[in-house]
């Protein structure tokens, strides 16, 4: 009887405290966020553009939420097309690295950052464009 007295409370315990848990963005859901890259070539004072072609084979970074560090990565397809499937509905940053066109950046390298909203489960949302300079 003393068994049963202390499960019955750790079984509400377990089903109360799955049951008032938000889900946070991330990963585990059945909505995609997709998206393409364009790479714009320029000489290195940026004053010519020599080219302008998909970006294949370029990584892409999404942060779930309110994480401080990207959360996976992906490559671009040979169209310069990503996507980041099985997520649920939160907030979400797609970023991927550019040359710095400015001049301004020390590493000579700057993140291009779009944020994305994911507002309802089973959703396939186009990020905007991202433009990058090599």
């Amino acid at each position: 009887m003393k068994k049963i007295a202390t499960i019955i409370p750790l079984v509400f315990l377990s089903v109360f405290s799955f049951s008032s848990c938000k889900k946070e963005a991330g990963e585990g859901g059945n909505s995609s966020i997709y998206g393409s890259v364009t790479v714009r070539n320029y000489n290195s004072t940026f004053t010519d553009l020599l080219s302008e072609y998909p970006g294949a084979d370029e990584d892409v970074y999404i942060i779930y939420g309110n994480d401080k560090s990207y959360s996976d990565k992906i490559k671009t397809n040979y169209l310069g097309i990503y996507e980041f499937k099985y997520l649920r509905p939160g907030n979400y940053k797609i970023y991927i690295y550019s040359k710095d066109s400015t001049l301004q950046s020390p590493s000579g390298i700057v993140p291009v950052v779009k944020e994305v909203e994911i507002t309802d489960n089973d959703q396939e949302i186009k990020a905007p464009d991202i433009t990058i300079f090599k």
